[in-house]
């Protein structure tokens, strides 16, 4: 499913990456102005609306899905699945200590400063086992019910719905790439963006109150 608000120029793109036999693609509009809505329908996707707020939005989406849906994948409106993507979920959850996983990360857009960012993500990858949202994040349907479906937060939310999924059994890193837009670190710059991206996330591992990580991260 796919949480959206004010992007018509990036939808289409989004939903049609979805598109797979048996797949019930699902977007929860925030209450976009622009022609999201219908730019969703027509490329395929159902539209659900919904509070503002990406995690209000997720679990509208999630609770909007087929009661016999065995999976769910949230996927980010400026990001696009990889080819075969169906596929490499059922493949991944055919196993039965996986709870869940994601993709592998990259830039729609080139650039030296770029590839240092994705660069960086594999690191983290490697290290943390900590993918973030614009990863097109897996879960089982039967370990979000158990986990109390996507945790409720201000920012962050991916992190504590991977941090809740690893609780719950092995999280799978596919190595095909899902791909993000560039924006927002082309529009605030791309240091100033991972510095502030860092700052978050050690606010996060600090526990800090996550309205105020929220208030800080969109000063």
């Amino acid at each position: 499913m796919i949480p959206a608000r004010e992007e018509a120029d990036r939808i289409a793109h989004a939903v049609e990456s979805a598109r797979a036999p048996g797949v019930d693609i699902i977007v929860a509009d925030a209450g976009s102005q622009d022609a999201t809505r219908e730019r969703a329908q027509a490329a395929g996707a159902r539209v659900i609306g919904s509070e503002p707020g990406r995690a209000r939005q997720l679990r509208a989406g999630a609770a909007a899905a087929a009661a016999e849906t065995e999976a769910l994948l949230f996927l980010h409106a400026d990001t696009e699945l990889p080819s075969g993507w169906a596929d490499a979920v059922r493949g991944a959850l055919a196993d039965p200590a996986v709870a869940g996983g994601a993709f592998a990360f990259r830039f729609a857009e080139h650039g030296a400063a770029l590839r240092l960012v994705e660069w960086g993500v594999r690191v983290r990858l490697r290290l943390a086992r900590l993918p973030y949202g614009d990863q097109a994040l897996f879960v089982r349907r039967s370990v979000l019910e158990a986990i109390g479906g996507v945790p409720q937060a201000p920012i962050m939310e991916d992190l504590d719905l991977v941090r809740a999924i690893k609780r719950q059994g092995r999280l799978a890193l596919l190595p095909a790439a899902a791909v993000t837009s560039a924006r927002r670190y082309l529009e605030g710059g791309v240091l100033r963006t991972v510095l502030r991206n860092t700052g978050a996330l050690l606010g996060f591992a600090l526990g800090l109150d996550r309205a105020r990580i929220a208030a800080w991260y969109r000063r």
